[in-house]
C-alpha cells in the first residue's frame, strides 16, 4: 500500500551535468538541457500536478568540477537525478557521488563501458552508447572489410583509454593487429606529430579514439595531410552529427562511425527532431547524446508516476525502471539490465558526398543495423558486481 507520504510527494528535481562551453558543448550541453526539459513537457506529469524542475551546471570536463557540482545538487538543493554526464572521467566520479547519497544517475554523454563494468552501481544506468558498442560496430566493420592493421590516435583520459581498450579487443578477435599508439591531450589545437608518426606507421586504419572538438580538428588536420588521399582510410570511433556540420561533407563525407540515433531515421525521430531543432539557438539536429537525455527522462518519469510519487530514494526508482520496458520515438522499444546498461539497436552509418545530401542536415547513410542484443557487452562477460555469473 502506498503511503500518503509518497502519493502526495510529486515534486522532481533533474541537474543536466555536461560541458557547456568547451570541445564537447555541441554535443550536449545547452542541448541536453533542451532535451531534459522537453521530456518534462512530453510526460504530461506537470498537467496531473506535478513539479519538475530542470537545472543545468557546466562541468568544464573536470572530474574535481562534476564532483562538486553533484554533491551540492544532492546535498544542498535536493536534485533527483543527473542526466547526460558527457566526460567518462567525470562521469565514473558522479556514479560514486550518486551511490553514496543514493540519488540517481542517467549517464547518455560519457562512454566509457567501465559505468556498467566494474563501476556499475545500483544508482546509475547508462544509455545511447558506450565503448565496447563503438568498438564492437565501428571496428568489427572495418577489420572485417580489410582494415586489419590499426594505429590510434587516442585522447589521454578515461575515455580514450577505454574506447582504444576495447577496439583493440575486437580487432585482435578479428584477426587484426595493432601497430601503435600516440596520446593526444584534450582540446589540442595541433595534431600535426600525432598524424605524422600515423602516417609513417603505414596501418591501413588510423582509429581516432576522440571527441567533439578534438576529432573535428583531427579529422581537418588529417585531410590536410592527405592521410586518406595517400591510402589510409579514418576510422571516428565516436563522431557527432554536430561534428559531421563543423567539418562540412566536403571533408567528412566517407566516414564510417557508430551512432545509436540519427534525426531522420523514421517520422517519430524527425517529428522530435525539427521541434528541438526550433528551440535551439543555432537550429541544430539533435546529437546521440541530446537523444539519449531526452530517452532516460521520459522513462524515469514514467518510473515515478508506476510507483505514484517520489521516494527520493535513486536505488529504488532506478530497480523500478529496470523492471519496465523502454519505450520513447527516439529509440523504440527496449529494457535495461541487471547491470544498467539500456539496451536498443546501434547503427553504422557512412556520411554522404555532397552531391547525395537532397536538404539540410541530410548527412549520413545507413550502411549496417546491428540488433540491440548483439551491439553491446554481453552480460556474461560483465564485470559488473550486480550481475550474478
Amino acid at each position: 500500500m502506498l503511503s500518503a507520504a509518497l502519493a502526495d510527494d510529486k515534486i522532481v528535481k533533474i541537474g543536466s551535468l555536461s560541458d557547456q562551453t568547451s570541445l564537447n558543448a555541441d554535443a550536449g550541453g545547452p542541448g541536453s538541457l533542451l532535451a531534459a526539459q522537453m521530456a518534462v513537457e512530453d510526460s504530461g506529469l506537470t498537467k496531473q500536478g506535478w513539479s519538475i524542475d530542470v537545472t543545468s551546471g557546466d562541468h568544464q570536463n573536470k572530474p574535481d568540477v562534476g564532483v562538486g557540482i553533484a554533491r551540492k545538487w544532492f546535498d544542498i538543493d535536493k536534485v533527483d537525478a543527473i542526466v547526460d554526464g558527457q566526460h567518462s572521467g567525470v562521469a565514473l566520479a558522479v556514479a560514486v557521488v550518486a551511490k553514496e547519497k543514493n540519488g540517481i544517475f542517467l549517464n547518455s554523454g560519457a562512454a566509457t563501458s567501465d559505468l556498467t563494468g566494474k563501476a556499475c552501481t545500483p544508482n546509475t544506468v547508462h544509455w545511447t552508447y558506450d565503448t565496447y558498442a563503438l568498438a564492437n560496430s565501428t571496428g568489427k566493420a572495418l577489420v572485417k572489410a580489410g582494415g586489419d592493421t590499426w594505429f590510434f590516435l587516442t585522447a589521454d583520459y578515461a575515455f580514450g583509454h577505454a574506447l582504444q581498450r576495447d577496439t583493440t579487443a575486437v580487432i585482435e578477435a578479428n584477426g587484426g593487429k595493432v601497430i601503435d599508439s600516440v596520446n593526444a591531450p584534450v582540446n589540442t589545437p595541433d595534431f600535426s606529430s600525432f598524424l605524422l608518426k600515423a602516417q609513417s606507421s603505414k596501418a591501413k586504419i588510423v582509429g581516432l579514439a576522440n571527441a567533439g572538438g578534438d576529432t573535428s580538428n583531427s579529422i581537418k588536420q588529417a585531410h590536410e595531410f592527405g592521410i586518406v588521399a595517400g591510402g589510409q582510410k579514418l576510422a571516428a570511433l565516436l563522431l557527432f552529427i554536430t561534428d559531421v556540420n563543423a567539418l562540412g561533407l566536403d571533408v567528412a563525407q566517407g566516414l564510417e562511425f557508430s551512432e545509436t540515433f540519427y534525426w531522420d531515421m523514421n517520422d517519430g525521430t524527425r517529428a522530435f527532431s525539427k521541434r528541438f531543432s526550433e528551440r535551439m539557438k543555432n537550429h541544430a539536429m539533435p546529437t546521440m547524446v541530446q537523444a539519449g537525455v531526452y530517452a532516460s527522462v521520459i522513462h524515469y518519469l514514467k518510473a515515478l508516476d508506476a510507483l505514484g510519487g517520489n521516494p527520493h530514494d535513486g536505488a529504488k526508482v532506478v530497480a523500478k525502471m529496470k523492471e519496465m520496458p523502454t519505450d520513447d520515438p527516439l529509440f523504440g522499444k527496449g529494457m535495461i539490465r541487471t547491470d544498467g546498461r539500456a539496451i536498443h539497436p546501434v547503427f553504422l552509418f557512412e556520411v554522404k558526398t555532397p552531391a547525395e545530401s537532397k536538404y539540410p542536415w541530410d548527412y549520413y547513410k545507413l550502411v549496417a543495423t546491428i540488433p540491440a542484443e548483439e551491439a553491446f557487452r554481453p552480460l556474461a562477460q560483465s564485470e559488473c558486481p550486480l550481475v550474478k555469473k
